[in-house]
């Protein structure tokens, strides 16, 4: 009888430490997120009409005190590799010149312990692609605010943007992509 008592205290144990572990719920749960993007479809040069009716550049809408408008720098559309992912991924210049990671028509499965990460590793379709985003360089921008929708991450500054050429959303627990962008 003694026993008994023990395999059940053991598998309980073990229950519980998998249901924490492995989350199943997160497979029936979304989160969608609808946060304002700024980036326009395409760079954009500001352009301020004179009083002569001559239309002004970037460099004189600056000098005049007229802010730019965002550009984007560089996108990518993502692809799938753990989870079904879709969406786009753009990294924007707003005219203070700070930068910041939009996703924009994300949808993705919900999972555990999800990150957004800037990384210097190629994007590799498929299975191969799946593991290698911890094997380089990456810049953590935080944890995935929902797995559906549009949503914005703030660049800390002084970030080598030039060394980072793909994102992924990243499932810290597991080591594996969810999916990821090549940023171009």
């Amino acid at each position: 009888m003694r026993w008994k008592l023990v395999v059940a205290a053991v598998l309980v144990a073990v229950l519980g430490f998998g249901l924490y572990w492995f989350a199943p719920w997160r497979l029936f749960t979304d989160t969608t997120v609808h946060e304002a993007l700024t980036a326009p479809t395409g760079p954009t040069v500001p352009t301020v009409p004179t009083a002569t009716g001559q239309v002004q550049g970037s460099a004189e809408a600056t000098r005049s005190g007229t802010a730019a408008a965002p550009v984007v720098v560089a996108s990518g559309a993502f692809v799938t590799h753990e989870h079904d992912t879709s969406g786009t991924a753009r990294l924007v210049r707003a005219a203070d010149g700070t930068h910041r990671l939009e996703i924009a028509g994300l949808s993705t499965s919900d999972g555990p312990d999800l990150r957004v990460w800037l990384t210097d590793q190629q994007v590799v379709a498929g299975k191969a692609g799946w593991r290698v985003f911890d094997d380089g360089k990456y810049v953590e921008l935080g944890r995935l605010k929902g797995n559906k929708g549009d949503q914005a991450y703030a660049i800390p500054a002084g970030t080598d943007l030039a060394s980072l050429r793909s994102v992924t959303i990243w499932c810290k627990r597991f080591s594996v992509s969810f999916g990821a962008a090549q940023l171009a």
